[in-house]
């Protein structure tokens, strides 16, 4: 499979520069807060987000300072959601490195995560990127929306497929859709490419999350058996929602009693992801993502031929084929 190094080649040396004005947007006169934002930037993941905005520029005119702001304002404001993420989620560990919460406790972490935000905001208006800063705001709603619809149904375990759809758009995918639609606006594109690039971002978002999901249903490479994580979370994923869908009566109740009530027993869970197996849930999952990035792919292919959108296609179906 082409790695993610080989799909950036074409705007690898954007990145570069954008590391380095990224890095300069998060620089604080208070010593704890650079201490902080220097730790972030050692522990970054890599780099899909940016490589979205930067082909996206491409694709639909050219790549200029606006589109390293716009670069640097997703990854502030992203940073920032998942600061505060990890607070709500009492998590410990981001991306195999200590959350901020774990090193500074949660007031601190809080507060940097508030700093983020408003220098993602102030990025923007400073430099008069109003269009750049709906799109982005936008963004930042829909998560939000999308996590507190998230918890409100996980209460009930009575998630329809429409609404975990709704909850992975908002969650997931408004945030890719934000990066395509702000690479396009920054270059200069109208509207109608700026809502057509939104919408391959949102399309190949909800694909990513899709095989996010899918990933725990795979076997664990130290057990030997599926990770189950989201069933012990009581998180209502497709495969699931696939099976709750196509079982009667007793054995929907069976399920949802597993999932409310025995979602630490290993014995339980390993009979449930049995069932999901054998319900089809796992490929009618697969068929599902799949439709998606054709979708985002069918999309792409109405902007003219370039390096930048052959790199967009790989990192599409990068998104979906990737191992971790």
């Amino acid at each position: 499979m082409i790695t993610l190094k080989e799909i950036s080649e074409p705007v690898r040396e954007h990145i570069r520069i954008f590391e380095g004005k990224f890095r300069d947007s998060m620089k604080s006169s208070v010593p704890l807060l650079d201490q902080i934002t220097r730790y972030i930037i050692k522990r970054k993941g890599k780099q899909m987000r940016p490589m979205f905005v930067f082909l996206s520029a491409g694709i639909t005119g050219t790549i200029n300072e606006s589109t390293y702001r716009a670069a640097s304002m997703i990854e502030l404001l992203h940073t920032a959601t998942l600061v505060h993420d990890d607070v709500v989620d009492d998590s410990n560990i981001r991306r195999g490195f200590f959350s901020l919460n774990a090193l500074w406790k949660n007031k601190i972490a809080v507060l940097v995560g508030d700093y983020l935000l408003s220098r993602g905001l102030l990025l923007s208006v400073d430099n008069e990127d109003f269009r750049l800063l709906q799109i982005v705001s936008g963004a930042v709603r829909e998560m939000s929306e999308g996590e507190l619809l998230q918890i409100e149904k996980a209460r009930r375990l009575d998630i329809k497929e429409e609404i975990y759809f709704e909850i992975i758009r908002k969650k997931t995918a408004s945030l890719i859709a934000s990066c395509c639609a702000c690479g396009a606006s920054s270059a200069g594109a109208g509207e109608e490419a700026i809502s057509k690039m939104k919408l391959i971002g949102e399309n190949t978002g909800i694909a990513f999350q899709i095989k996010d999901d899918l990933f725990d249903y795979e076997m664990n490479n130290s057990t030997g058996k599926p990770n189950g994580t989201d069933i012990k979370d009581r998180k209502m994923t497709l495969p699931l929602i696939h099976l709750l869908n196509n079982s009667g009566l007793a054995e929907k109740r069976w399920v949802i009693n597993t999932v409310k009530n025995h979602n630490t027993d290993p014995e339980k869970i390993a009979s449930l992801l049995e069932k999901i197996n054998q319900s089809g849930g796992i490929s009618y999952s697969r068929n599902k993502m799949t439709g998606y990035r054709q979708k985002a792919l069918d999309l792409l292919k109405d902007f003219p031929e370039s390096t930048y959108r052959t790199s967009m296609e790989q990192l599409i179906l990068f998104t979906t084929e990737r191992k971790t």
